[in-house]
C-alpha cells in the first residue's frame, strides 16, 4: 500500500486495527484524533440505544453524533444492521479529517476497510483468508475518493448469513462500502455458484453508491461495474 514519500503508521485502539498513510505528519496525528473522538461518541451513543449496536436490520437515529448518523445512513442503502458500516465510516471520518488538515494523500485503513483520497495512485492487498489470490492480488486505485470493503462468509470474524470466500465493494466512500459488502456476502450462498455470483453482482449494483464490485466464491470470480485495475502482488521471483 505505501508509496514513496509516504508517512505509513500502525495504530490500534480496542476494535479499530488501523493502518494510517498520508504525505503529512499531521495526518496521521489527525486521523489518530479522529478515531479517538468518533469512538468515544459511539459508545457512548450505543450505551443508551443498545438496538443500534446489536440490530441486523437498518435503525433509524434522531438526534445522534455524526458517526451515528453516517452509519445509520449507509446501513440503510444496503438495508443491514448500523454496525455493519461501522469500521468504514470511521475511517470516512478520518480522511475528511486529513484532508481538511491540507493532507494531499489520506489513507485510512480500518479492519480491513479503506477510505482513501490521493494525488497519487494508491495499491492494496485482497484479503480472501487462505485462498490462493489473498496472497496474489490486489488493487491500485487511481480514482478517489473511494471506499473499498470486503467481506467474508468464510474467513472474516464477523458474522454472515452467507459463504461467499470474499465480496469487494468499491463505493463513494467506506461507510456505503462496508455495509454493501456486508450485505452481498449475506446473500452469496448455494450449490448454483454463477448464479450466487450473478445475483450478488446485481444486488450489489443495486445499492446506492456502490461503483464496483468483486467476488471470490468457491474460486470462481465475478466482477462488475467499475473494478481497479488488478495487480500482483509479492510475486513470485
Amino acid at each position: 500500500m505505501t508509496k514513496q514519500h509516504l508517512i505509513k503508521e500502525a495504530f490500534r485502539l480496542k476494535e479499530s486495527n488501523c493502518t494510517i498513510i498520508s504525505d503529512q505528519k499531521s495526518g496521521i496525528e489527525k486521523a489518530k484524533s479522529s478515531i479517538k473522538h468518533h469512538r468515544k461518541q459511539l459508545e457512548t451513543y450505543v450505551n443508551e440505544h443498545p438496538q443500534f449496536l446489536h440490530s441486523f436490520e437498518p435503525v433509524p437515529v434522531g438526534r445522534a453524533p455524526k458517526v451515528a448518523q453516517l452509519m445509520a445512513e449507509a446501513s440503510a442503502k444496503a438495508n443491514v444492521g448500523p454496525m455493519a458500516a461501522v469500521a468504514g465510516v470511521l475511517a470516512d471520518l478520518a480522511v475528511q479529517e486529513m484532508i481538511d488538515s491540507g493532507c494531499k494523500v489520506a489513507v485510512m485503513e480500518n479492519g480491513g476497510e479503506v477510505s482513501a483520497v490521493s494525488d497519487q495512485p494508491i495499491d492494496i492487498g485482497f484479503q480472501a483468508g487462505d485462498e490462493p489470490l489473498s496472497r496474489e492480488m490486489g488493487f491500485r486505485l487511481t480514482k478517489f475518493p473511494v471506499g473499498v470493503a470486503t467481506s467474508s462468509g468464510r474467513f472474516s470474524h464477523a458474522f454472515s448469513f452467507g459463504d461467499a470466500d470474499a465480496v469487494t465493494i468499491f463505493a463513494v466512500d467506506a461507510g456505503v462500502a462496508d455495509a454493501a459488502a456486508t450485505a452481498v456476502a449475506n446473500l452469496t450462498k448455494g450449490d448454483d455458484v454463477p448464479d450466487a455470483i450473478r445475483q450478488g453482482i446485481d444486488d450489489a449494483l443495486s445499492i446506492d453508491g456502490v461503483q464496483g464490485v468483486f467476488i471470490l466464491y468457491r474460486g470462481v470470480v465475478g466482477r462488475a461495474g467499475q473494478v481497479p485495475e488488478l495487480i500482483k502482488v509479492n510475486p513470485k521471483q
